[in-house]
């Protein structure tokens, strides 16, 4: 027989109660109701802004109901981080945790309400749940493990009351909200130095930009750590990390901005002399998770860490910065900023120079001029430069284009701004890498002209001088592109990529002692570095004779992208040059793995290598492999 009144249908439910609630009402009923109206109403606004409906809310409850998974998951991830903002605000003793569980099943509508195991379901996933936390079940996490960039523990198969068989859950271990949390911490620390918090960061990175470029090269990416961390010594300077600012405006496009007020504050800090700045491409891989500060201090061996979030509603912004001495978990300055948009970049140089402050760091007039060198003052140039950064890092053919596109929107908008020709420039190599420069010998005279721009703009700009050395080299001007990678290095005394491009520079020209020095500072400045960065520095190694280092450099190049050809290529070539060729023959199938038609031949052709004796060593060793 038909069913009449109600209708059956699958959604995505979303549960969530107040941790701790009963306690909170015995203790001031007035308070705890106006505070939990004040939660409700940003509860009810997010929901209706990830396109969801409050099916019911009793009590401390709410129930919501959404046509999306994905939708319900960014949700409960956007709630949680704007209720640890909220919570800062309180007491300790007055905080209003909630803990949320979202299911996706099969439901019955009557009446507006719903019924059903499925959002029984969510219930239970919820009461699963820790203070602050997400749980979801198996069937939400089958929906969006591969569609948002969050990381998840298994927490098993779960008996859960009135359901007949047992439900996989799953804890939702980071999202953009943690450095909220992070921030209420380390508030807590001040009067208890000796209280040490205790959450591990262990995780298991994110994947990185597809390895498509040749093996000497990469450009600065977003491409996240290998799990495998190990702890540097305390740098012998002042050492800093600035871990990625908390966009906590409730709206996922404003991210870039956060991000790029993260990048302008390492940026600036890299060209202070006695300074130790870890690079952007390692911080970033602590973004979006909850940390340990003296683990951080470990991890990257530094001293200092500062740490901070965002805000933008309408014109104005909302800016909180603290540094943190990581052996004492103590804070040593912070602040909060309470500013029009435009005061944006104003902002930054004062954060810089409150940390210069705070650590006893004085400079000359001149190294002061080319610090707060400004890039520009306009912000739609500033927000659409760090749109089309974005994409460019991307590093594939569509993206790369838009970047372009908007670089070129930028300069229209404020020709006086060097890194958008900086940028512009990475554009035309990466066309060059990707084979989809209609002449190559063309697209490296753009990348030069613009670099070259870029300079003349702010000869300041470490990267540029030598990215604009590492172009000259691949060009054949090897003794003039390793002394602009040298320049770029003075001003830019722990610029990373400086170092990185100084390092590509000296292994095209065949000088690879001078380029294992250069890439093992590069990669003291960036602890988790990417795959072509090991692979060089593996490359390096070998034709120095240290064969060992060479294959444990390389491996873990390959480790980090396992459908990387050239990692593969660098691996088979150095267990040749070692002779340890069953393990060569072993690398080699992987090569082929990923392109059947590998040709060593070819491939040594494509290098710009000045020395032909580095070529014939190379391809001698990729023939024992089998290759």
């Amino acid at each position: 027989m038909a069913d009449e009144g109600f209708k059956r249908k699958l959604s995505a439910i979303l549960s969530a109660d107040v941790v701790g609630y009963s306690r909170l009402m015995r203790e001031d009923e007035e308070k705890t109701v106006r505070t939990l109206t004040t939660f409700r109403k940003a509860l009810n606004r997010l929901i209706q802004l990830y396109r969801g409906r409050v099916v019911d809310s009793p009590g401390d409850n709410i129930l919501a109901e959404f046509t999306s998974v994905v939708d319900a998951v960014n949700c409960a991830v956007e709630i949680q981080r704007e209720l640890a903002e909220l919570n800062a605000e309180f007491p300790e003793n007055r905080r209003m945790q909630f803990r949320i569980g979202i299911n996706l099943g099969d439901v019955i509508e009557e009446g507006g309400r719903i019924y059903g195991d499925g959002v029984n379901i969510a219930a239970r996933m919820e009461s699963l749940a820790e203070e602050a936390g997400i749980c979801i079940s198996g069937t939400v996490y089958d929906a969006v493990e591969s569609k948002i960039g969050l990381e998840y523990e298994f927490l098993g198969e779960q008996e859960v009351k009135n359901i007949d068989k047992p439900i996989r859950a799953y804890r939702i271990l980071s999202f953009p909200g943690a450095a909220a949390h992070r921030v209420v911490r380390a508030k807590r620390a001040v009067g208890r130095a000796w209280r040490k918090v205790f959450v591990a960061m262990i995780a298991v990175f994110i994947a990185g930009a597809a390895a498509i470029w040749h093996f000497y090269f990469r450009y600065p990416s977003m491409e996240t750590a290998s799990s495998e961390k190990t702890a540097f010594p305390l740098a012998d300077e002042f050492s800093i990390a600035v871990l990625p600012f908390t966009n906590m405006s409730g709206d996922p496009e404003q991210e870039f901005l956060s991000d790029g007020i993260t990048e302008e504050i390492i940026s600036g800090l890299s060209k202070v002399p006695n300074l130790f700045v870890i690079a952007r491409n390692s911080v970033f891989t602590y973004k979006g998770k909850s940390i340990n500060i003296e683990q951080v201090g470990k991890e990257l061996g530094v001293r200092y860490v500062l740490e901070g979030s965002f805000r933008k509603a309408e014109d104005r912004v909302r800016i909180t910065a603290q540094l943190i001495d990581t052996s004492t978990g103590g804070h040593v300055w912070s602040e909060r900023y309470d500013r029009k948009l435009t005061d944006i970049f104003a902002l930054q140089d004062d954060i810089t120079k409150k940390i210069m402050a705070a650590l006893q760091i004085k400079l000359t007039g001149g190294e002061e001029a080319r610090l707060f060198a400004k890039g520009t003052d306009n912000l739609d140039a500033y927000i659409k430069f760090l749109r089309g950064r974005r994409l460019i890092l991307n590093y594939n053919k569509e993206d790369n284009a838009l970047g372009r596109q908007l670089m070129e929107e930028v300069i229209a908008i404020d020709p006086n701004y060097a890194s958008a020709y900086f940028a512009l420039s990475g554009t035309y190599y990466i066309d060059v890498i990707l084979g989809i420069s209609k002449s190559r010998q063309e697209s490296m005279i753009m990348a030069i002209k613009h670099c070259k721009q870029a300079i003349a703009l702010d000869e300041a700009m470490s990267s540029a001088q030598a990215w604009l050395g590492f172009l000259y080299s691949s060009i054949g001007k090897y003794d003039e592109g390793i002394a602009l990678c040298e320049r770029g290095v003075e001003l830019g005394p722990t610029d990373e990529g400086a170092y990185r491009y100084l390092a590509m520079a000296l292994r095209v020209a065949g000088r690879w002692e001078e380029a294992v020095t250069a890439s093992e500072k590069a990669i003291r400045l960036n602890p988790f570095p990417e795959s072509g960065t090991l692979l060089g520095l593996g490359m390096a190694y070998g034709f120095t004779g240290l064969f060992d280092k060479a294959i444990e450099t390389c491996q873990k190049a390959t480790k980090k992208n396992p459908q990387d050809l050239f990692s593969h290529v660098g691996l088979a070539a150095v267990y040749g040059m070692a002779d340890r060729i069953a393990e060569a023959k072993t690398a080699s199938a992987d090569v082929l793995r990923i392109e059947p038609n590998f040709s060593a031949e070819q491939f040594v052709k494509r290098l710009r290598w000045k020395r032909e004796e580095d070529k014939d060593s190379f391809l001698k060793a990729l023939q024992k492999a089998g290759l």
